[in-house]
């Protein structure tokens, strides 16, 4: 939205409080998780999702030549399908899991780095994800590749390519703006017992007699 020049209302959604489960959110993205947008008559859920419609709705930030719409799409599947939940699994498993299981921890951590150097691999040979020039493809993917310091520690260390790409990215207004929006909110921040059953209510089926 900000990259695009698109005004719009930010509404937040306290995820650690509960807040993606109220009936008013679950109007507008059945399956509990943030972000969604509301354009006119249109909801679109799902952060890929989000930037493909953004990007088309604008015509910007989409490849220039026709021949790289396919691979566009295939590396923002790729991010979708691959990256992200194997990414969020590993951070999951690692960290919040009730119980640590190392089968699950070391499956999740190798498919994260096996994605994340294919991707580093990718900007080796390119500026960008789709050739030469930004893309909503970067944008989905810089979502996770800021926090990877975080999430994989040393190892991100020798995704050299995908730094730098984060870096430029972070670098540009439209990211600070979008990381600064936050901190108009004040979001819980402790994992106390009710933000656990709001993140991971699967961990409370017995309890809830499901």
């Amino acid at each position: 939205l900000e990259e695009m020049g698109l005004s719009y209302e930010p509404m937040p959604v306290d995820t650690r409080k509960g807040d993606q489960h109220k009936p008013g959110y679950l109007a507008v993205n059945p399956n509990a998780k943030v972000p969604t947008i509301v354009d006119g008559e249109v909801t679109i859920f799902d952060s890929n999702a989000i930037v493909l419609y953004l990007g088309e709705k604008t015509g910007k930030f989409l490849p220039r030549k026709a021949q790289e719409r396919g691979p566009m799409l295939s590396w923002l599947m790729f991010v979708a399908s691959g990256i992200g939940p194997f990414t969020g699994q590993y951070v999951h498993f690692k960290n919040y899991a009730p119980e640590k299981i190392a089968y699950a921890t070391n499956r999740y951590e190798f498919e994260a780095l096996r994605h994340w150097r294919i991707v580093d691999e990718r900007l080796a040979k390119n500026k960008y994800m789709v050739g030469d020039t930004y893309t909503v493809v970067d944008m989905a993917l810089w979502g996770w590749a800021r926090l990877l310091p975080n999430i994989l520690g040393e190892q991100a260390a020798k995704l050299a390519n995908v730094k730098r790409l984060v870096d430029e990215i972070s670098a540009r207004p439209a990211a600070q703006k979008a990381v600064a929006l936050k901190d108009r909110y004040t979001f819980k921040t402790e994992m106390d017992e009710e933000a656990k059953r709001a993140m991971f209510p699967g961990n409370y089926r017995a309890q809830a007699g499901a």
